[in-house]
């Protein structure tokens, strides 16, 4: 079953690296998975999140606020 990665950020900077770092990690894995930016306001606030860039995968929030390293988001998604 594929992993279900979710981006919450409005399209930052710091989104577009969490993005680029969570698709290496995803692929450095070989896990399946589906990535998906969520940029709307209203829908990251029902995550919780206050603070961009956040991480959540299969609906959980992993990370708030920074871009981990690739190795960091791999022991998150794995």
């Amino acid at each position: 079953m594929a992993k279900k990665l979710q981006i919450l950020g409005t399209g930052c900077a710091k989104c577009a690296k969490l993005a680029e770092n969570t698709e290496a990690a995803a692929k450095d894995l070989g896990i399946e998975y589906e990535l998906e930016k969520v940029t709307q306001i209203n829908e990251i606030t029902k995550f919780g999140v206050m603070m961009t860039p956040a991480l959540a995968v299969d609906g959980q929030v992993k990370v708030v606020g920074k871009v981990p390293s690739v190795d960091e988001i791999k022991g998150m998604i794995a």
